[in-house]
This record gives structure tokens, C-alpha cells and sequence, in this order.
């Protein structure tokens, strides 16, 4: 009879703790259903994406040094192959990077109000991201820093834009916007800035820049196999 009633309390005491923990993720996702109605990411030049269109995804942190050094050899390599490659940008806001979030948040804002600057205010974070990071902000409010970023993504994409971008961090749309960057990120596996797929799959050597040579090396054989019935060029990500 004891038995039975040890097996009982168990099984309750079960039951009760997965409920205790499901009940928080239940509440998430009523609060942010997912997938999300749009897809996420910023597009190079809004380049048309087809069948035949070789697709790069770069994962980035704004205030990464080694996302920093990725975007310009990159950047050389999508103007060298012009429409046939197509860059689709994600944001990884870091934890350890203190204004991460906030500086992603503002590029998701900015794409929001005119998406022909977002790659202008990315560059200029890139350019001067020790601003934001965690040693110059160390002794500021989190307003102090949200109102600076404000200010600068204002400096990069015009002044007339000030008060939009202001307003876009009192939406709670862009905050979702993020997060949803965010948990795309870690649900593809990406644990770290740079972090780069092609055609869907992911490149070795995760988290560093690769300089043009190396871009030229994984594309230029696609380019090639474009119309062709080969798949030798398919040794790199297999």
C-alpha cells in the first residue's frame, strides 16, 4: 500500500513539474507565434532571388570585431559576381557583446522606416562600433546607451530620420523583430559572429572571416556549375 502510494506522489509530483515547466513556453509562444510572417533579414541591394541564384546568409553582430572583418572582403566578392549571388543578412545579438541587442534593434528599426539604408547603417557601426562597446558604455544608463544609438544611426542614415528612430524603440514590434533574429539564429545552429550558409549549407570554419580568395574558392565553382550537370564542385560542403 505505501508503495502504491510513493508511486502515486511521484507520478503527481511528475505531472506537476512538467507542467511548471511548459507553462512559461506555452505563454511565449502565445506572446510571439513563430515562424514569423515575414521572412527575416536584411537583402543586399534587394537582389531577386531564383532558382539560379546562388544565396550567401551571413550571420552578424553589429559591435563584432570578426563580423566587422568579414563585411568588406564579402562585400568585394557580391560586387564581383553582381545578380548571380544574392546575400541575405541575419543579426546574432551576442550576450557577451552588452549593446548588441540594442544596436541590432536599431538596424531592424532603420530597415523598417527605409530598407535602401540598412547596409549604410551596418557599414557605419562596423566603422565605429568601439563606441558601443562594452568598456566605453561600462558606466552608462541603458537609456543613456539606447539614446546614443539613436543618435548615431540618426548621423549615418540622416538626421530627418531622429525622431522615427526614437519612436521605432517604443514599438514593441521591432523588439520581436530581434528576437526573432535571435531564435532563427539558434535554431539553424549558430553559435557565434560571422557565421556564413551557402545554398543552405553551412560553411567549415564557422566564426571566421573569410577574405576574397577564399569567397572566389566556394563560389566560383557554383558560378561554373551553373547549367551543368556536374556536382564535383559540391566536394566543398560534403
Amino acid at each position: 500500500m505505501q508503495r502504491t502510494k510513493l508511486a502515486a506522489t511521484l507520478l503527481l509530483q511528475s505531472i506537476l513539474s512538467s507542467i511548471l515547466i511548459l507553462s512559461p513556453f506555452q505563454r511565449i509562444v502565445t506572446a510571439q507565434p513563430l515562424p514569423p510572417a515575414k521572412q527575416d533579414g536584411f537583402f543586399y541591394k534587394n537582389r531577386r532571388v531564383d532558382s539560379n541564384t546562388i544565396v550567401v546568409e551571413a550571420f552578424f553582430d553589429p559591435v563584432c570585431p570578426d563580423s566587422r572583418d568579414a563585411w568588406p572582403p564579402l562585400k568585394q566578392a557580391l560586387e564581383h559576381y553582381g545578380s548571380r549571388v544574392s546575400l541575405v543578412v541575419h543579426l546574432l545579438p551576442l550576450p557577451y557583446h552588452d549593446n548588441a541587442y540594442a544596436t541590432s534593434r536599431a538596424l531592424h528599426i532603420v530597415n523598417t522606416i527605409n530598407s535602401s539604408t540598412t547596409f549604410r547603417l551596418l557599414e557605419w557601426f562596423f566603422k565605429y562600433q568601439e563606441r558601443f562597446y562594452n568598456a566605453p558604455t561600462h558606466n552608462m544608463s541603458r537609456a543613456s546607451v539606447v539614446d546614443e544609438i539613436v543618435k548615431f544611426s540618426a548621423e549615418a542614415i540622416g538626421n530627418s530620420y531622429l525622431s522615427a528612430i526614437e519612436s521605432g524603440f517604443n514599438d514593441r514590434k521591432t523588439d520581436l523583430l530581434t528576437r526573432v533574429s535571435f531564435k532563427l539564429s539558434t535554431s539553424r545552429g549558430v553559435f557565434g559572429t560571422p557565421f556564413f550558409f551557402v545554398n543552405g549549407f553551412v560553411l567549415p570554419d564557422a566564426g571566421s572571416a573569410l577574405d576574397y580568395n577564399g569567397w572566389r574558392k566556394i563560389i566560383d565553382p557554383l558560378v561554373g556549375a551553373k547549367g551543368s550537370k556536374s556536382v564535383d564542385s559540391l566536394h566543398f560542403f560534403l
